[in-house]
């Protein structure tokens, strides 16, 4: 989402035993996914390494065929398939704090900290948001697998901001549905290098994995496995150099806040995937800085996640909640506020 998209949902409970044969067809969210990515979303207690090694086995058929981890998938596909021999090692509770906004018997509302995985992935098993919430709740939905229990959807590391999460597969699967159905008011501020040509604009492009990083994500033409994805963006402030912006995305995309600001030409400060450079210092606002009084403002990409607005599962009611700019990113824009000011000027507006 975070710009982050929310979890795909197994389609089988992990209760089976290993090596029993199990049977899924394809939703259209997996559409062009490879095998290996599709199963391990579905079994998240499975590394894509265990699957992988189901599939150098002849151990998974797609319509009644043995595959390749790399074959890409197609709405109504029917894979057949075996689960791993052991799943991977199980979530550990962590004692990490956590910023509450809101909690109840159905949902929790985070404040997520930057520099926090939401769930682990890629070898990263310890610090991570699901570890803190096996600790500090007792109850989780388990929809998404013991590694991501409770987690609806996702921010990026290095974004901060609100996060829902469900505490039962009933509040899970209503919040998911919101998601999908696109009722979910997601709101982000943001600081970008340089002026945006707009006050105001619509982005709409379509968004794939990069060929030369699998890590980035890319701008690219309809087809070939890629996804629509669509971000409203408004500048709040203009400066020297610099743009305060908030932005609202209408589409859940991976990376698609960051990915459509450096398509425009304007970056977010301080992001290292897409900008460059991991931080911002007081030094590249102001000439004449010394060694000694010189400071990084900023560390980690100038995200944050402001506002969320949902349908509460249980009452029905809607429910907006807001997590102020963190530290971080407040005395990086006061400090540009002070060094970048410039006088206002009436920008066009693209109709």
């Amino acid at each position: 989402m975070s710009d982050e998209e929310p979890e795909l949902e197994p389609t089988e409970e992990v209760a089976q035993a290993p090596g029993e044969p199990l049977k899924s067809i394809v939703e259209a969210r997996a559409h062009g996914w490879r095998v290996d990515h599709y199963l391990v979303r579905l079994y998240p207690n499975f590394s894509r390494a265990a699957f992988q090694r189901v599939l150098e086995d002849d151990g998974v058929l797609i319509n009644g065929l043995p595959v390749k981890m790399s074959r890409r998938l197609r709405v109504n596909d029917c894979i057949e398939f075996r689960l791993p021999e052991e799943p991977d090692r199980t979530l550990p509770p962590e004692d990490i704090p956590l910023n509450i906004l809101y909690d109840d018997d159905a949902l929790i509302v985070i404040n997520k900290s930057a520099n926090m995985i939401v769930h682990p992935g890629r070898g990263n098993y310890l610090g991570t948001l699901a570890g803190a919430l096996q600790f500090h709740f007792d109850r989780l939905s388990d929809v998404a697998g013991k590694f991501r229990a409770g987690i609806v959807h996702r921010l990026d590391r290095d974004t901060s901001g609100v996060l829902v999460v469900a505490k039962d597969n009933t509040v899970h699967h209503h919040l998911s549905r919101q998601f999908e159905e696109r009722t979910v008011e997601k709101e982000y501020r943001a600081i970008t290098w340089g002026e945006l040509s707009f006050d105001r604009d619509y982005i709409e492009t379509h968004v794939r994995v990069s060929n030369r990083n699998r890590e980035r994500m890319m701008v690219c033409p309809e087809g070939n496995n890629s996804r629509h994805a669509a971000t409203f963006y408004e500048v709040l402030e203009r400066f020297n150099g610099f743009s305060f912006v908030r932005l609202c995305p209408q589409t859940g995309r991976t990376h698609q806040l960051r990915v459509h600001m450096h398509h425009l030409g304007h970056p977010i400060v301080a992001d290292r995937l897409y900008e460059g450079n991991s931080s911002l210092s007081l030094s590249e606002l102001v000439e004449g800085v010394s060694e000694d009084d010189d400071e990084v403002l900023m560390s980690r990409q100038a995200l944050h996640a402001l506002k969320l607005g949902f349908d509460h599962p249980v009452t029905g009611q809607r429910m907006e909640f807001e997590a102020p700019l963190p530290d971080d990113f407040q005395r990086t824009l006061d400090a540009i506020r002070k060094y970048r000011t410039k006088p206002a000027r009436v920008a066009p507006v693209r109709r």
